[in-house]
């Protein structure tokens, strides 16, 4: 199977234009905001567009669920599709899309400044911030089961007198729940937030020390987090800090859809390991055998 992404930044009408560059570069299905589509018809997937929030969205878009992903990679297999285009943001989230869906990475790459206007893209937006208005590449018909209740206007070329494009699929415009909300922020609060539960579960950490979170003005490039952290003595340095490289990139990268880049991880100091006593016995022990032992005589 032959890939063609297709990227361009949210709003700038990559769905609106999804179909002639399909046309443009033979491609027979489409990927696009979770949804896979061969000609008129969506063969599997839900729409992100079904989401009730902007960060649902952008997981369902990137397969997160592995429900969603499966039930896409088995239609895929069954299809005659040879040349799928693929839709994303940017370049790293049509590699996410591919790698999750296992096919292969694009061998071509069309942006939307290759086939749209400084002015269309403009227009897009607007449009996308003022009216809350997206675009899916299917007829309505079609689409009217998947996104009941959220549709806006007839397919785009229902009624149009140009004969040129007749033979392209027709396309829907919908309004989704989220469109409603405004824009969505994960504050640095609640990644940092992520990163203590994720490091107060392992035990080789006595606690840390500072959290800081750093974004990027480009945020699909990701974040860095830097953490500091006191480690109990004889602790495996090494086999602690990929673990919670690890772990924090895929909690944080999970519960926010936010790319992480790099977690960088600094051992300020080692501890000794308290006793494994209750506290009382602790607190006993602190306060003197000598005191302990005066007690049940008093």
């Amino acid at each position: 199977m032959k890939v063609v992404a297709f990227v361009g930044p949210s709003g700038t009408g990559k769905s609106f234009r999804a179909i002639g560059v399909a046309h443009d570069h033979h491609c027979d299905g489409i990927i696009d905001d979770g949804l896979l589509i061969e000609g008129t018809k969506i063969l599997a997937g839900t729409s992100a567009k079904t989401e009730q929030n902007k960060v649902q969205a952008v997981k369902r878009a990137i397969f997160m669920e592995k429900d969603h992903c499966r039930e896409v990679r088995s239609a895929l297999a069954g299809s005659d599709i040879q040349t799928l285009l693929v839709i994303g943001t940017s370049d790293k989230m049509v590699g996410t899309i591919c790698k999750r869906l296992q096919i292969p990475a694009p061998s071509e790459t069309v942006y939307i400044q290759d086939v749209s206007t400084t002015r269309e893209m403009k227009k897009a937006r607007e449009t996308r911030i003022k009216e809350g208005k997206h675009v899916v590449p299917v007829p309505t018909i079609e689409l009217k089961p998947h996104l009941s209740g959220v549709l806006v206007d007839l397919p785009h070329r229902l009624f149009s007198r140009n004969r040129k494009h007749q033979a392209l699929p027709e396309k829907s415009i919908v309004r989704p729940a989220f469109s409603y909300y405004g824009k969505i922020t994960v504050s640095d609060y609640v990644v940092s937030d992520i990163v203590r539960i994720v490091v107060k579960k392992n035990k080789e950490v006595d606690r840390i020390t500072s959290i800081k979170v750093r974004r990027p003005s480009d945020t699909s490039k990701g974040m860095t987090i830097y953490l500091e952290i006191i480690l109990f003595f004889g602790a495996p340095i090494y086999e602690v800090v990929k673990s919670l490289q690890t772990r924090i990139k895929l909690k944080v990268e999970g519960m926010t859809s936010m790319p992480v880049k790099n977690i960088d991880v600094s051992i300020r100091s080692l501890t000794v390991r308290p006793p494994d006593l209750p506290k009382h016995l602790q607190e006993a022990a602190a306060g003197g055998e000598g005191d302990a032992k005066e007690e049940p005589g008093a």
